[in-house]
């Protein structure tokens, strides 16, 4: 009999499907955050949201007896189990909107499960006026377990997996061109990361609590923020609560989500030195004042300074919102004037800093793409010089540099190709072609900017399964989903 080990062609499912047991686990204890917030709050989803936990938690117990041969997962297995694990999850996920008087369809329940996870924050709910608290806690805890990786978390909480392919899982999830490991262990690498991103959930939710918010709104908003997911509790965002202060809060958190985290803990740990020699976190800050100052130009250019709220808050805040792809828009925005949508398209494209909870292309690889293209242009007038990209003081290997330019040339092509299916599905080509944008950017924004509607509902149930699968593939950065429809993958 041939061996496992060396014929790697084999893909080890039951192995896959072991992990997905503990997803599954994970996911119905989660399950119990918003079941025992409606037993606080007397509500009748108590019993639904327990059974959908229940659920859950036994089918992940059943996946968990399986007993593999071999523990061993090579890059294949990571690249499929990724994909499966966003999937499935992301189907038991939606269990509680179709049990608890959400009155969702199959379609828009795993639209809206899978807009969470991917911390997208598009909604196909008419109004949040009277959903249960528990579906609306839901919503943000699933936003925020998304933020920094379904996997990336279990990597931190199941050592089993430290020794079986856990750093081809970990580069298959992290968003990003590099992936700089804290400890020569990834599970100590995903417990560094994730322990940053508890501590900041923690104090965004204590400085929202001394806004106007109540408890309740400021842990959701909490978790939506930090994952740069943006849903809400009310139907006006944060405008509900016309608070300065809680915008300026959710300024610096949503910025704090744009950053690689790496970044953050090397800084917290006292590792990490100036975080301004690091040359996409710079690169970030400058395109944040940029924006900003084109957005407060646009204003005064379109007369729309009533106060100083108006040239100063607001504009930062719609800058790092968009950038960080949050995507909580003013409610005049669409006002602004031609200057802010354009630069609206730009920074939806563009992202924040890979490694980060935001979604986008990532600045990282503009950084790149913009080094070389410098460099093409010094060659056609020195053909001999030898040029070489730059990041953080390091030269980029040319492998990089492909990898980078074939990310963005696909990363264009399922806009092009998303845009027009939806367009053959009786969408306006303008909207069909910005909603594929937001959701390969995990933006959210779309029918709210276009005027389509004032969310997804009214979108044709084909195309919301069309733009999950681009959400999911914004999400995990394109190669991951993509490599499971080309022949080469399944090849012996």
């Amino acid at each position: 009999m041939l061996s496992y080990k060396k014929h790697r062609y084999y893909i080890n499912m039951p192995m896959l499907l072991r992990v997905i047991g503990y997803l599954l686990v994970i996911e119905s204890l989660f399950m119990l955050i918003p079941c025992i917030i409606a037993l606080i709050y007397g509500e009748d989803s108590f019993m639904d949201f327990l059974i959908c936990a229940g659920i859950s938690g036994a089918c992940g117990g059943g996946m968990m007896m399986l007993k593999p041969k071999t523990k061993e997962m090579g890059k294949r297995e990571a690249i499929l189990l990724t994909g499966m694990t966003w999937v499935i999850l992301s189907l038991f996920g939606m269990l509680p909107f179709l049990s608890v008087g959400t009155h969702l369809s199959v379609s828009d329940a795993f639209f809206e499960t899978m807009s969470g996870f991917t911390t997208t924050g598009a909604s196909v709910l008419n109004t949040l006026i009277g959903i249960p608290k528990s579906i609306l806690a839901w919503r943000c805890v699933v936003q925020w377990v998304g933020g920094l990786g379904i996997i990336l978390f279990t990597l931190a909480v199941v050592p089993m997996l430290n020794y079986s392919g856990g750093m081809q899982l970990f580069n298959a999830e992290v968003t990003g061109i590099t992936h700089d490991k804290l400890r020569p262990r990834v599970s100590y690498t995903a417990k560094g990361l994730w322990g940053v991103y508890i501590l900041l959930t923690i104090l965004l939710i204590v400085f929202l609590s001394f806004s106007k918010m109540s408890f309740f709104d400021a842990f959701c908003h909490g978790l939506s923020t930090i994952s740069t997911g943006g849903f809400s509790t009310s139907d006006m965002s944060i405008a509900q609560w016309n608070s300065i202060y809680l915008k300026i809060v959710m300024c610096v958190f949503m910025f704090l989500g744009g950053v690689n985290f790496s970044l953050l803990f090397n800084l917290l740990t006292g590792k990490g030195g100036n975080p301004f020699k690091n040359t996409a976190f710079k690169c970030y800050v400058v395109i944040i004042l940029v924006c900003y100052i084109g957005f407060v130009i646009n204003i005064l250019i379109e007369g729309l300074a009533e106060n100083w709220e108006y040239l100063t808050i607001d504009p930062l805040f719609q800058t790092i919102s968009i950038l960080s792809s949050t995507g909580i828009t003013e409610p005049n925005f669409h006002d602004w004037g031609s200057i802010s949508i354009a630069l609206l398209l730009v920074m939806i494209v563009m992202g924040s800093c890979a490694g980060s909870t935001s979604g986008g292309a990532k600045v990282d690889r503009f950084v790149v793409l913009f080094k070389f293209l410098k460099n093409e242009f010094y060659k056609m007038m020195h053909p001999s010089t030898v040029t070489t990209v730059t990041i953080n003081g390091k030269g980029t290997s040319g492998s990089v540099v492909q990898k980078t330019l074939a990310f963005l040339f696909l990363y264009v092509m399922v806009i092009c190709i998303g845009g027009l299916a939806m367009s053959l599905m009786g969408l306006p080509l303008s909207d069909s072609f910005f909603c594929a944008l937001s959701a390969i950017s995990n933006t959210g924004l779309g029918t709210e900017v276009t005027g389509l509607s004032e969310n997804y509902a009214l979108i044709p149930d084909a195309a919301k399964w069309l733009l999950s699968l681009i959400m999911l593939i914004g999400r995990l950065e394109i190669f991951t989903i993509l490599l499971l429809f080309t022949p080469t993958f399944w090849k012996r």
